[in-house]
C-alpha cells in the first residue's frame, strides 16, 4: 500500500456553483470539495466517452470506488445449473 498525499489548492468558483455543490453534497454524503471533485471526474469521463450516458458513467465511477470486499460477485446466468 502506498502512502501518497494529495496536495490541495484553493480555487475560486461562482457562488451559485458553490451553493449547488453544498446542496448536492448533503444529499450525497460528501464534502463540498468532494462533490466538486465528483462532478469533475464525471464530467471528464463524459467528455472522454461521449457515446456513454452520463448516468452510466456516474454509476461506473461509484462502483469503482466501492471496497472490493463489499462487492457482490458476478455470476453468469446458467452458471449454477
Amino acid at each position: 500500500m502506498s502512502n501518497t498525499t494529495t496536495e490541495t489548492i484553493s480555487v475560486r468558483i461562482a457562488r451559485d456553483l458553490y451553493d449547488q455543490a453544498r446542496s448536492d453534497a448533503v444529499g450525497e454524503h460528501r464534502t463540498i470539495p468532494g462533490q466538486i471533485e465528483y462532478w469533475a471526474r464525471v464530467g471528464r469521463a463524459a467528455l472522454d466517452n461521449p457515446d456513454l450516458p452520463v448516468s452510466f458513467i456516474a454509476e461506473a465511477l461509484a462502483s469503482l470506488s466501492e471496497p472490493r470486499e463489499e462487492a457482490t460477485p458476478f455470476v453468469p446466468r446458467g452458471a449454477g445449473e
